[in-house]
């Protein structure tokens, strides 16, 4: 089921491309993942029938497959897949989990190429810039690679080259995923509660943001200035005399993988230590600057000889308003006070659910959700349990969570794996506490009083609610007037009986039809036409099957209700 590289899935890394090569490619992948989708409630697919076990052993194999076709078709696709990694409210969990594993480690391009983008980029030959300069990458991406050099200054440093081509790459496949949204916005299935033309353009916005790597200079700088009083964290300066919008130099910063469980034990580091001081960062890019690493995988975060975490890749930030965390805030007193409707109003507020007609599924799976959480102490709670259950939730429901907060999320996750690895009694919300207790205090005065200005926000609410009630009853009588108030009646025994009726009609027509068939053939049997009537009784036969397929559904429909 897995599979690395071949020459054949490596046939996108040159630098002119096919435009009607890649739609085949692309269009071919969509057309056989819709198909397979297709299969994938249909009974007659499964050996020996459908179970719910069958269908999550299909969707696994289906979402390994995802993967392994997206890595395939290149760059593009592997940033798209990284990105949908996070939308667990429009994908099963298997997906999600797949796409998760996504690892942009691909074959290098030749070194005369990055000798042509080096020169091109920064107008000077490779001598000319670097007192020395190693052919052989350090890493190689799906964007670029990586390469050590040594500044004639005598300091070393890391060369981030990108791939040749990317940006015409880019446009090809953006412009057929572009007509990719426009069909699955006009699907009757698919497009329904989707906004797959948004998720396209976020999708736009991310991909050129990363292969800027002027745009990516500024964010390490931005993010070393955030951390210049701890000298537990470290970032790598950028020289921006040797940088472009292709080609990125950074100071050369080895360390340990964080993940590199038992090198660090032998390098005599506090493992315990570092995973306190790995949420804790991550904490700090929130809460303090509400500037953030949006992709802390194991890979972007290593540890120094002297204790200190250093932090790599910056091309994939997120930022967080203030007004953004006043609404996070909002959510959090309602999670407190397990009340469902506040909590639903204020992801509404926040944008993280699309209000419908009907609200009540969302606000039960809500309540139900906060009835089942707060049951815990808050210490005790784990960020992926409460990810996978509020994505388990936000499946199928009207939940649009925005792409900060589905890289928050993650980016917990992650940590909270990392930090296990490190410390096998590490909990993230036990690190987390504190930073949300003096949140909620700085929001609120103090801790002392803000029992006091929450009893005051209600009350404020509960008299702006009932000043307003006049005009809202005035404009509920107003729309009854015009016609547009529209009531939905659900009588489930009318259902039953309007069921019951249907079938029955069914299996008399069907009846009508076999008695038909079964005289016609006998006829034909009678006056030798054997070669007609085999045909004709196929088909009373079949129409047989068909009413006790049927009569067995009405049985099945009368035990349920």
């Amino acid at each position: 089921m897995e599979k690395g590289y071949s020459d054949k899935a490596y046939r996108w890394n040159r630098d002119n491309y096919s435009s009607k090569r890649r739609f085949i490619d692309i269009w071919s992948f969509v057309l056989t993942l819709m198909y397979r989708l297709w299969l994938y409630n249909k009974s007659w697919s499964y050996p020996g029938g459908i179970t719910e076990i069958k269908q999550a052993a299909r969707r696994k194999t289906l979402a390994i497959w995802i993967r392994n076709t997206l890595l395939d078709l290149g760059p593009t696709f592997i940033k798209v897949g990284q990105l949908f990694s996070t939308r667990a409210d429009i994908f099963p969990i298997e997906y999600v989990e797949e796409l998760s594993k996504l690892q942009d480690r691909v074959p290098a391009f030749s070194y005369l190429q990055v000798e042509a983008t080096v020169e091109k980029e920064l107008g000077k030959k490779i001598p000319d810039l670097f007192h020395s300069f190693e052919p052989v990458p350090l890493a190689a991406a799906s964007l670029g690679q990586v390469h050590k050099a040594v500044l004639h200054s005598g300091e070393a440093v890391v060369i981030k080259v990108q791939r040749p081509g990317l940006k015409k790459l880019f446009e090809i496949d953006l412009q057929i995923l572009k007509g990719i949204a426009h069909y699955f916005q006009r699907h009757p299935k698919w497009g329904r509660g989707r906004d797959w033309i948004g998720i396209y353009e976020e999708c736009c916005k991310i991909l050129w943001e990363e292969i800027d790597y002027l745009s990516e200079g500024r964010n390490a700088d931005a993010f070393r200035r955030n951390f210049r009083g701890y000298d537990w964290v470290k970032v790598p300066r950028v020289y921006w005399r040797y940088a472009s919008s292709r080609v990125l130099t950074l100071e050369y910063l080895p360390g340990i993988k964080i993940s590199q469980y038992e090198a660090l034990e032998a390098a005599g580091l506090d493992r315990k230590l570092l995973a306190r001081q790995g949420a804790q960062a991550y904490l700090l890019q929130l809460l303090d600057n509400g500037f953030f690493h949006a992709d802390p995988h194991p890979g972007n975060i290593a540890v120094s000889p002297d204790g200190a975490l250093i932090f790599y890749d910056f091309g994939m930030m997120g930022r967080i308003k203030s007004n953004v965390r006043e609404g996070l805030m909002e959510t959090l007193f309602g999670i407190a006070s397990k009340d469902g409707d506040r909590v639903v109003e204020s992801l509404i507020n926040l944008g993280a659910i699309s209000p419908t007609e009907d609200m009540g599924p969302v606000r039960r799976s809500v309540q139900y959700m906060l009835d089942n959480f707060m049951d815990k102490p808050f210490e005790n709670q784990s960020v992926a349990a409460i990810s996978d259950d509020l994505y388990e939730i936000a499946y199928n429901q009207p939940f649009r969570f925005p792409a900060t907060f589905t890289f928050v999320m993650r980016a917990f996750s992650t940590l909270e794996g990392v930090g296990k690895g490190l410390d096998p009694e590490f909990n993230f919300m036990e690190v987390a506490k504190p930073y949300a207790m003096q949140l909620m205090s700085n929001m609120n005065g103090s801790e002392g009083n803000s029992l006091l200005n929450e009893l005051s926000r209600q009350a404020v609410q509960v008299s702006s609610t009932a000043l307003g009630l006049p005009r809202r009853l005035e404009d509920t009588l107003d729309k009854l007037e015009r016609g547009d108030v529209r009531m939905r009646v659900r009588a489930i025994e009318t259902e039953r009986l309007l069921r019951r009726q249907s079938n029955i009609q069914l299996t008399t027509t069907y009846a009508v039809i076999i008695g038909t068939f079964t005289l016609s053939a006998s006829i034909l049997l009678v006056k030798d036409y054997i070669w007609l009537a085999i045909p004709v009784a196929i088909i009373a036969a079949f129409v047989s099957w068909l009413l006790i397929r049927t009569l067995l559904r009405l049985d099945r429909y009368d035990r349920m209700y």
